[in-house]
Protein backbone atom coordinates (compact mmCIF):
# COMPACT_ATOMS: atom_id res chain seq x y z
CA UNK A 1 0.00 0.00 0.00
CA UNK A 2 1.39 2.96 -0.66
CA UNK A 3 1.28 6.33 0.94
CA UNK A 4 0.12 9.70 0.26
CA UNK A 5 2.02 12.40 -0.96
CA UNK A 6 2.47 15.31 1.36
CA UNK A 7 -0.04 18.44 1.00
CA UNK A 8 1.90 21.04 -0.76
CA UNK A 9 0.14 23.47 1.93
CA UNK A 10 2.65 21.53 4.79
CA UNK A 11 5.67 21.61 3.15
CA UNK A 12 9.01 22.15 4.33
CA UNK A 13 10.69 23.12 1.15
CA UNK A 14 12.25 26.69 0.14
CA UNK A 15 11.00 26.71 -3.25
CA UNK A 16 7.34 26.31 -1.46
CA UNK A 17 7.80 29.03 0.85
CA UNK A 18 9.12 31.42 -1.83
CA UNK A 19 5.37 30.41 -4.01
CA UNK A 20 3.56 30.68 -0.63
CA UNK A 21 4.88 34.48 -0.24
CA UNK A 22 4.36 35.17 -4.19
CA UNK A 23 0.73 34.43 -4.15
CA UNK A 24 -0.32 36.20 -0.74
CA UNK A 25 -1.26 40.02 -1.90
CA UNK A 26 0.05 42.37 0.46
CA UNK A 27 -2.45 43.97 2.28
CA UNK A 28 -3.40 47.77 0.83
CA UNK A 29 -2.98 50.72 3.19
CA UNK A 30 -6.22 51.87 4.14
CA UNK A 31 -6.99 55.12 2.92
CA UNK A 32 -8.43 57.90 5.48
CA UNK A 33 -11.44 59.83 4.22
CA UNK A 34 -10.50 63.65 3.89
CA UNK A 35 -12.13 65.18 7.48
CA UNK A 36 -15.55 67.32 6.93
CA UNK A 37 -14.67 69.15 9.37
CA UNK A 38 -11.47 70.78 9.02
CA UNK A 39 -8.65 70.33 6.07
CA UNK A 40 -5.94 73.02 6.68
CA UNK A 41 -5.25 73.75 3.01
CA UNK A 42 -9.24 75.18 3.35
CA UNK A 43 -8.71 76.96 6.45
CA UNK A 44 -8.55 80.21 4.82
CA UNK A 45 -11.77 80.10 2.42
CA UNK A 46 -13.60 78.50 5.74
CA UNK A 47 -12.91 81.21 7.72
CA UNK A 48 -13.89 83.66 4.93
CA UNK A 49 -16.81 81.75 3.91
CA UNK A 50 -18.35 81.33 7.54
CA UNK A 51 -17.84 85.42 8.82
CA UNK A 52 -19.90 86.13 5.08
CA UNK A 53 -22.94 83.83 5.81
CA UNK A 54 -22.98 84.27 9.37
CA UNK A 55 -23.80 88.05 8.79
CA UNK A 56 -26.08 87.11 5.67
CA UNK A 57 -28.28 84.84 8.54
CA UNK A 58 -28.15 86.91 11.04
CA UNK A 59 -31.57 89.37 9.11
CA UNK A 60 -32.94 85.61 8.05
CA UNK A 61 -33.24 84.43 11.91
CA UNK A 62 -33.94 88.13 13.15
CA UNK A 63 -37.00 87.84 10.12
CA UNK A 64 -37.90 83.92 10.82
CA UNK A 65 -37.96 84.20 15.06
CA UNK A 66 -40.16 87.79 14.46
CA UNK A 67 -42.02 84.66 12.10
CA UNK A 68 -41.82 82.30 14.83
CA UNK A 69 -43.51 84.40 17.78
CA UNK A 70 -39.94 83.79 19.31
CA UNK A 71 -37.93 86.44 21.15
CA UNK A 72 -35.37 87.10 18.33
CA UNK A 73 -32.22 86.18 21.05
CA UNK A 74 -33.81 83.18 21.45
CA UNK A 75 -33.67 82.81 17.70
CA UNK A 76 -30.01 83.68 17.04
CA UNK A 77 -28.51 81.80 20.07
CA UNK A 78 -30.42 78.33 18.53
CA UNK A 79 -28.07 79.33 14.97
CA UNK A 80 -25.30 79.46 17.58
CA UNK A 81 -25.47 76.49 19.30
CA UNK A 82 -26.85 74.62 16.19
CA UNK A 83 -23.66 75.66 14.42
CA UNK A 84 -21.27 74.40 17.42
CA UNK A 85 -23.11 70.79 17.49
CA UNK A 86 -22.91 70.72 13.38
CA UNK A 87 -19.10 71.20 13.57
CA UNK A 88 -18.53 69.00 16.40
CA UNK A 89 -20.99 66.37 14.64
CA UNK A 90 -18.69 66.82 11.04
CA UNK A 91 -16.06 65.55 13.15
CA UNK A 92 -17.91 62.08 14.06
CA UNK A 93 -20.34 61.00 11.31
CA UNK A 94 -20.70 64.22 9.02
CA UNK A 95 -24.30 64.32 6.98
CA UNK A 96 -23.03 66.89 4.77
CA UNK A 97 -20.09 69.20 4.11
CA UNK A 98 -20.76 72.57 3.66
CA UNK A 99 -24.24 72.70 4.94
CA UNK A 100 -25.38 75.91 7.40
CA UNK A 101 -27.11 75.57 10.12
CA UNK A 102 -30.24 77.56 11.05
CA UNK A 103 -34.11 77.96 12.31
CA UNK A 104 -36.36 77.37 8.81
CA UNK A 105 -38.67 79.78 7.33
CA UNK A 106 -40.78 76.93 6.64
CA UNK A 107 -41.00 76.31 9.84
CA UNK A 108 -41.69 79.43 11.23
CA UNK A 109 -45.45 79.25 11.07
CA UNK A 110 -45.79 75.89 12.82
CA UNK A 111 -44.18 77.39 15.49
CA UNK A 112 -46.06 79.97 16.20
CA UNK A 113 -48.86 78.03 16.05
CA UNK A 114 -47.78 75.95 18.80
CA UNK A 115 -46.58 79.48 20.66
CA UNK A 116 -50.36 80.56 20.58
CA UNK A 117 -51.63 76.94 21.41
CA UNK A 118 -49.47 76.16 24.49
CA UNK A 119 -47.34 79.25 25.46
CA UNK A 120 -44.20 80.29 25.17
CA UNK A 121 -43.57 78.72 28.08
CA UNK A 122 -44.93 74.89 26.96
CA UNK A 123 -42.57 75.21 23.51
CA UNK A 124 -39.42 74.15 25.27
CA UNK A 125 -41.44 70.72 26.19
CA UNK A 126 -42.50 71.06 22.62
CA UNK A 127 -38.50 71.30 20.82
CA UNK A 128 -37.44 68.55 23.72
CA UNK A 129 -40.63 66.19 22.89
CA UNK A 130 -39.21 66.91 18.98
CA UNK A 131 -35.85 65.79 19.73
CA UNK A 132 -37.11 62.93 21.21
CA UNK A 133 -39.05 61.44 18.04
CA UNK A 134 -36.53 62.42 15.25
CA UNK A 135 -33.85 60.73 17.71
CA UNK A 136 -35.69 57.71 17.11
CA UNK A 137 -36.39 58.22 13.38
CA UNK A 138 -32.53 58.72 13.48
CA UNK A 139 -31.55 55.36 15.45
CA UNK A 140 -33.83 53.39 12.96
CA UNK A 141 -33.06 55.32 9.49
CA UNK A 142 -37.26 55.86 9.64
CA UNK A 143 -36.52 59.34 7.29
CA UNK A 144 -36.08 57.04 4.41
CA UNK A 145 -39.77 55.73 4.64
CA UNK A 146 -41.21 59.23 5.78
CA UNK A 147 -39.64 60.82 2.50
CA UNK A 148 -41.74 58.04 0.10
CA UNK A 149 -44.74 58.45 2.67
CA UNK A 150 -45.30 61.82 2.05
CA UNK A 151 -44.19 62.99 -1.27
CA UNK A 152 -42.29 65.58 -2.12
CA UNK A 153 -44.41 67.96 -3.58
CA UNK A 154 -46.91 68.07 -0.83
CA UNK A 155 -44.05 69.37 1.22
CA UNK A 156 -43.58 71.43 -2.08
CA UNK A 157 -46.96 72.86 -1.61
CA UNK A 158 -46.78 73.09 1.69
CA UNK A 159 -43.60 75.34 1.90
CA UNK A 160 -45.33 77.49 -0.59
CA UNK A 161 -48.49 78.12 2.07
CA UNK A 162 -45.74 79.01 4.17
CA UNK A 163 -44.26 81.34 1.94
CA UNK A 164 -47.44 82.74 1.19
CA UNK A 165 -47.60 83.90 5.33
CA UNK A 166 -44.17 84.89 5.53
CA UNK A 167 -44.46 87.40 2.25
CA UNK A 168 -47.84 88.73 3.08
CA UNK A 169 -46.65 89.34 6.81
CA UNK A 170 -43.64 90.95 6.42
CA UNK A 171 -45.17 92.87 3.64
CA UNK A 172 -47.18 94.79 6.23
CA UNK A 173 -43.57 96.29 6.88
CA UNK A 174 -43.55 98.22 3.89
CA UNK A 175 -45.58 100.85 4.61
CA UNK A 176 -45.11 101.04 8.46
CA UNK A 177 -44.71 104.36 10.12
CA UNK A 178 -42.68 105.73 13.28
CA UNK A 179 -44.80 106.58 16.13
CA UNK A 180 -45.87 109.81 15.62
CA UNK A 181 -46.33 109.93 11.85
CA UNK A 182 -49.59 108.10 11.31
CA UNK A 183 -52.38 110.75 10.12
CA UNK A 184 -55.39 109.89 12.15
CA UNK A 185 -57.95 110.73 9.13
CA UNK A 186 -56.11 109.75 6.56
CA UNK A 187 -54.39 106.37 6.16
CA UNK A 188 -52.24 106.87 2.76
CA UNK A 189 -50.59 109.93 3.78
CA UNK A 190 -47.60 112.02 2.90
CA UNK A 191 -45.41 110.17 4.92
CA UNK A 192 -46.93 106.21 4.33
CA UNK A 193 -46.43 106.53 0.78
CA UNK A 194 -42.56 108.22 1.22
CA UNK A 195 -42.38 104.53 3.71
CA UNK A 196 -44.00 102.63 0.70
CA UNK A 197 -41.73 103.76 -2.03
CA UNK A 198 -38.31 103.53 0.04
CA UNK A 199 -39.32 99.86 0.78
CA UNK A 200 -40.25 99.31 -2.62
CA UNK A 201 -36.99 100.70 -3.78
CA UNK A 202 -34.84 98.47 -1.25
CA UNK A 203 -36.91 95.61 -2.67
CA UNK A 204 -36.38 95.80 -6.15
CA UNK A 205 -32.51 96.56 -5.69
CA UNK A 206 -32.22 93.72 -3.50
CA UNK A 207 -33.63 91.54 -6.19
CA UNK A 208 -31.63 93.26 -9.27
CA UNK A 209 -28.31 92.61 -7.08
CA UNK A 210 -29.47 89.06 -6.21
CA UNK A 211 -30.29 88.02 -9.99
CA UNK A 212 -26.87 89.39 -10.86
CA UNK A 213 -24.56 88.25 -8.33
CA UNK A 214 -27.05 84.77 -7.13
CA UNK A 215 -24.21 82.51 -8.76
CA UNK A 216 -21.37 84.64 -7.64
CA UNK A 217 -22.10 85.92 -4.11
CA UNK A 218 -25.18 86.05 -2.99
CA UNK A 219 -24.45 87.80 -0.05
CA UNK A 220 -23.83 90.75 -1.96
CA UNK A 221 -27.88 92.32 -2.09
CA UNK A 222 -27.83 91.41 1.56
CA UNK A 223 -25.11 93.25 2.79
CA UNK A 224 -25.74 96.19 -0.06
CA UNK A 225 -29.45 96.30 1.76
CA UNK A 226 -28.79 96.42 5.72
CA UNK A 227 -25.54 98.63 4.59
CA UNK A 228 -28.14 101.05 2.58
CA UNK A 229 -30.53 101.00 5.16
CA UNK A 230 -28.79 101.59 8.15
CA UNK A 231 -27.47 105.07 6.32
CA UNK A 232 -30.66 105.75 4.92
CA UNK A 233 -31.62 105.27 8.56
CA UNK A 234 -29.26 108.12 9.76
CA UNK A 235 -30.94 110.61 7.48
CA UNK A 236 -34.54 109.63 7.21
CA UNK A 237 -37.14 108.55 10.01
CA UNK A 238 -38.14 105.10 9.63
CA UNK A 239 -39.04 102.29 12.24
CA UNK A 240 -36.01 100.51 13.44
CA UNK A 241 -36.14 96.89 14.40
CA UNK A 242 -36.92 96.13 18.30
CA UNK A 243 -35.52 93.41 20.20
CA UNK A 244 -36.25 92.74 23.45
CA UNK A 245 -33.44 91.71 25.49
CA UNK A 246 -34.99 88.44 27.18
CA UNK A 247 -32.70 86.61 29.82
CA UNK A 248 -31.25 83.10 28.58
CA UNK A 249 -31.21 80.50 31.43
CA UNK A 250 -31.07 77.00 31.24
CA UNK A 251 -33.65 75.23 32.67
CA UNK A 252 -35.57 71.38 32.51
CA UNK A 253 -38.19 71.50 29.55
CA UNK A 254 -41.24 71.01 32.18
CA UNK A 255 -44.44 71.11 30.32
CA UNK A 256 -46.99 73.23 32.46
CA UNK A 257 -50.38 71.74 31.13
CA UNK A 258 -53.23 70.86 33.48
CA UNK A 259 -54.90 69.18 30.65
CA UNK A 260 -54.63 65.32 29.37
CA UNK A 261 -56.16 66.40 26.16
CA UNK A 262 -53.95 68.99 25.82
CA UNK A 263 -50.96 66.65 25.91
CA UNK A 264 -52.28 64.55 23.21
CA UNK A 265 -52.75 67.70 20.87
CA UNK A 266 -49.05 69.17 21.88
CA UNK A 267 -47.81 64.64 20.65
CA UNK A 268 -49.15 65.19 17.43
CA UNK A 269 -48.07 68.49 16.99
CA UNK A 270 -45.02 67.41 17.87
CA UNK A 271 -44.99 64.57 15.65
CA UNK A 272 -45.98 66.83 12.84
CA UNK A 273 -42.92 69.38 13.64
CA UNK A 274 -40.60 66.71 13.93
CA UNK A 275 -41.95 65.15 10.47
CA UNK A 276 -41.50 68.27 8.35
CA UNK A 277 -38.37 69.46 10.04
CA UNK A 278 -36.78 65.62 8.71
CA UNK A 279 -38.10 65.91 5.69
CA UNK A 280 -36.88 69.29 4.63
CA UNK A 281 -33.64 68.29 5.62
CA UNK A 282 -33.55 65.32 3.57
CA UNK A 283 -34.71 67.38 0.55
CA UNK A 284 -32.41 70.08 1.43
CA UNK A 285 -29.37 67.31 1.42
CA UNK A 286 -30.61 66.39 -1.88
CA UNK A 287 -29.98 69.65 -3.01
CA UNK A 288 -26.60 70.28 -1.00
CA UNK A 289 -24.79 66.98 -2.72
CA UNK A 290 -25.37 69.07 -5.72
CA UNK A 291 -23.54 72.30 -4.89
CA UNK A 292 -20.69 70.63 -3.23
CA UNK A 293 -17.43 71.83 -4.62
CA UNK A 294 -15.76 68.34 -4.40
CA UNK A 295 -18.81 66.36 -4.91
CA UNK A 296 -18.89 64.60 -1.77
CA UNK A 297 -22.16 62.29 -1.06
CA UNK A 298 -24.30 63.54 1.51
CA UNK A 299 -25.64 60.97 4.51
CA UNK A 300 -28.87 62.33 5.66
CA UNK A 301 -29.43 60.16 8.85
CA UNK A 302 -26.10 61.37 10.19
CA UNK A 303 -27.65 65.07 9.56
CA UNK A 304 -30.33 63.82 11.46
CA UNK A 305 -28.06 63.02 14.10
CA UNK A 306 -27.02 66.73 14.54
CA UNK A 307 -30.45 67.90 14.15
CA UNK A 308 -31.76 66.16 16.96
CA UNK A 309 -28.65 66.52 19.29
CA UNK A 310 -28.93 70.18 18.79
CA UNK A 311 -32.54 70.56 19.31
CA UNK A 312 -32.86 68.26 22.40
CA UNK A 313 -29.92 70.75 23.56
CA UNK A 314 -32.18 74.55 22.86
CA UNK A 315 -34.61 72.98 24.83
CA UNK A 316 -32.84 73.66 27.92
CA UNK A 317 -32.71 77.21 27.17
CA UNK A 318 -35.72 77.52 25.44
CA UNK A 319 -34.55 77.48 21.15
CA UNK A 320 -35.94 76.36 18.13
CA UNK A 321 -36.19 73.91 15.75
CA UNK A 322 -32.76 73.80 13.45
CA UNK A 323 -31.28 72.61 10.17
CA UNK A 324 -28.96 73.04 7.43
CA UNK A 325 -30.68 75.23 5.38
CA UNK A 326 -30.39 75.65 1.44
CA UNK A 327 -30.18 79.34 1.34
CA UNK A 328 -27.33 79.63 4.34
CA UNK A 329 -25.49 76.46 3.01
CA UNK A 330 -25.36 78.02 -0.70
CA UNK A 331 -23.97 81.34 0.87
CA UNK A 332 -21.63 79.17 2.49
CA UNK A 333 -20.59 77.60 -0.86
CA UNK A 334 -19.97 80.26 -2.70
CA UNK A 335 -18.65 82.46 -0.62
CA UNK A 336 -15.55 79.68 -0.66
CA UNK A 337 -16.44 76.89 1.77
CA UNK A 338 -14.76 73.51 1.48
CA UNK A 339 -15.52 71.89 5.03
CA UNK A 340 -18.35 72.34 8.22
CA UNK A 341 -15.24 74.56 9.50
CA UNK A 342 -16.63 77.30 8.14
CA UNK A 343 -19.67 76.93 10.43
CA UNK A 344 -17.86 77.30 13.40
CA UNK A 345 -17.30 80.78 12.43
CA UNK A 346 -21.20 81.02 11.37
CA UNK A 347 -21.84 80.41 14.68
CA UNK A 348 -18.91 82.72 16.45
CA UNK A 349 -20.63 86.23 14.48
CA UNK A 350 -24.51 85.18 15.42
CA UNK A 351 -23.13 84.49 19.27
CA UNK A 352 -21.61 87.92 19.14
CA UNK A 353 -25.26 89.19 18.10
CA UNK A 354 -26.70 87.19 20.21
CA UNK A 355 -24.42 88.89 23.38
CA UNK A 356 -24.74 92.04 21.86
CA UNK A 357 -28.12 92.21 20.55
CA UNK A 358 -28.44 96.02 20.94
CA UNK A 359 -26.52 96.83 17.40
CA UNK A 360 -29.24 95.19 15.66
CA UNK A 361 -31.49 97.72 16.76
CA UNK A 362 -30.10 99.95 14.13
CA UNK A 363 -31.15 97.61 11.26
CA UNK A 364 -34.42 99.65 9.57
CA UNK A 365 -37.67 96.94 9.64
CA UNK A 366 -37.76 97.78 5.40
CA UNK A 367 -34.15 96.23 4.84
CA UNK A 368 -35.62 93.14 7.13
CA UNK A 369 -39.03 93.18 5.04
CA UNK A 370 -37.27 93.01 1.90
CA UNK A 371 -35.36 89.62 2.96
CA UNK A 372 -38.03 88.31 4.61
CA UNK A 373 -40.53 88.80 1.49
CA UNK A 374 -37.90 87.28 -0.70
CA UNK A 375 -37.62 84.43 1.52
CA UNK A 376 -41.50 83.72 0.89
CA UNK A 377 -41.18 84.38 -2.60
CA UNK A 378 -38.71 81.62 -3.02
CA UNK A 379 -40.97 79.42 -0.90
CA UNK A 380 -43.84 79.94 -3.42
CA UNK A 381 -41.54 79.47 -6.43
CA UNK A 382 -40.29 76.37 -5.51
CA UNK A 383 -44.10 74.62 -6.91
CA UNK A 384 -42.28 74.92 -10.32
CA UNK A 385 -40.27 72.05 -9.07
CA UNK A 386 -43.57 70.07 -8.99
CA UNK A 387 -44.22 70.12 -12.52
CA UNK A 388 -41.77 67.53 -13.02
CA UNK A 389 -44.10 65.14 -11.19
CA UNK A 390 -46.60 65.42 -13.24
CA UNK A 391 -50.37 67.61 -13.34
CA UNK A 392 -51.85 65.58 -10.65
CA UNK A 393 -49.32 66.46 -8.55
CA UNK A 394 -48.99 70.11 -9.53
CA UNK A 395 -52.73 70.43 -8.53
CA UNK A 396 -52.76 68.54 -5.31
CA UNK A 397 -49.36 70.51 -4.06
CA UNK A 398 -50.91 74.00 -5.10
CA UNK A 399 -54.27 72.48 -2.81
CA UNK A 400 -52.18 71.91 -0.35
CA UNK A 401 -50.44 75.05 -0.05
CA UNK A 402 -53.88 77.11 -0.12
CA UNK A 403 -55.32 74.82 2.51
CA UNK A 404 -51.63 75.65 4.82
CA UNK A 405 -52.47 79.00 4.24
CA UNK A 406 -56.44 78.96 5.04
CA UNK A 407 -56.84 76.60 7.51
CA UNK A 408 -53.39 75.76 8.90
CA UNK A 409 -50.07 73.92 8.60
CA UNK A 410 -51.24 70.78 10.54
CA UNK A 411 -54.70 70.70 9.42
CA UNK A 412 -53.99 71.76 5.40
CA UNK A 413 -51.27 69.15 5.40
CA UNK A 414 -53.29 66.31 7.08
CA UNK A 415 -56.37 66.84 4.48
CA UNK A 416 -53.83 66.95 1.05
CA UNK A 417 -52.91 63.84 2.47
CA UNK A 418 -56.09 62.55 3.42
CA UNK A 419 -56.79 63.62 -0.31
CA UNK A 420 -53.93 62.37 -2.33
CA UNK A 421 -54.90 58.69 -0.22
CA UNK A 422 -58.56 58.75 -0.91
CA UNK A 423 -57.81 59.31 -4.53
CA UNK A 424 -55.24 56.59 -4.99
CA UNK A 425 -57.45 54.10 -3.25
CA UNK A 426 -60.09 54.84 -5.49
CA UNK A 427 -58.48 54.83 -8.30
CA UNK A 428 -57.36 51.27 -7.61
CA UNK A 429 -60.65 49.96 -6.09
CA UNK A 430 -63.33 51.48 -8.74
CA UNK A 431 -61.47 51.32 -11.64
CA UNK A 432 -59.14 48.57 -11.70
CA UNK A 433 -61.15 46.70 -9.30
CA UNK A 434 -58.14 45.68 -6.95
CA UNK A 435 -59.92 44.51 -3.59
CA UNK A 436 -58.98 46.72 -0.55
CA UNK A 437 -56.82 44.80 1.14
CA UNK A 438 -54.82 44.45 -1.32
CA UNK A 439 -54.11 48.23 -2.24
CA UNK A 440 -53.74 48.76 1.73
CA UNK A 441 -51.07 45.70 1.26
CA UNK A 442 -49.36 46.66 -1.89
CA UNK A 443 -48.96 50.47 -0.44
CA UNK A 444 -46.75 49.27 2.26
CA UNK A 445 -44.94 46.91 0.72
CA UNK A 446 -44.22 49.41 -2.28
CA UNK A 447 -42.89 51.84 0.61
CA UNK A 448 -40.91 49.65 2.14
CA UNK A 449 -39.57 49.03 -1.64
CA UNK A 450 -39.13 52.52 -2.65
CA UNK A 451 -37.71 53.41 0.56
CA UNK A 452 -34.57 50.91 0.09
CA UNK A 453 -33.43 53.33 -2.91
CA UNK A 454 -33.52 56.64 -0.13
CA UNK A 455 -30.54 57.24 1.86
Amino acid sequence: MTSKKPRKAFSKEPYDEESEEQTTPAPKPAVKKPSAAFQSQYVGRDVAAGLITGTMAIPLTVGIAIMSDYPIKVGLATVAFASLVGWINAWIRPGNYIGSPGIAAGLAPVLALGVASFGLQNMAFCIFLTAVMQAVIWKFNWQKYLLVAVPAYLVEGLLAGVGLKIFLKFFEFTYELPPGAESPDVFWNAARIQMFAISMTGFALFLFLFSKFKNRQPAIPYFVLIVGGVVLAQFVSVPMLYVEDVPLRVALPIPQVDSALLLVYMFLFCAMLAVIDVIEQVMSNAAIEKIDPLKRKCNSNNSLLAIWIANLGSSFFGGMTNLDGLAKSTTNKLAGAYTKFSILFVGLVVGFFTWQSQYLMYLPNFALAAIMMFSGYKMIAGLAHVTMYGRYALILAVLCGALVYKVGIFEGLLIAMAVHGIIHFMVYTQNEKVPGRTVIRNYFENLKKDSSNVM
